[in-house]
C-alpha cells in the first residue's frame, strides 16, 4: 500500500495577503508560494524586541 501526499498549494503575494486573518493569535508568512506558521519569539530575543518597541 502507497501514500501518496498532495501538494502544497502555491500562494502569491496578493492571495496570501487576502488569506492572511487579521485578529490571529499566530504569526504566517509566505516562503516560496507556501504558506508557513510562525511561533512567537521567545526569550532574550523577545525581550530584545520589546525593549526596542519601547
Amino acid at each position: 500500500m502507497t501514500q501518496t501526499q498532495a501538494e502544497p498549494k502555491i500562494y502569491t503575494f496578493d492571495e496570501f495577503i487576502e488569506w492572511y486573518p487579521e485578529q490571529s493569535e499566530v504569526r504566517y508568512e509566505l516562503h516560496d508560494g507556501v504558506i508557513v506558521e510562525v511561533p512567537k519569539p521567545t526569550g532574550e530575543h523577545s525581550d530584545l524586541a520589546c525593549f526596542l518597541i519601547e
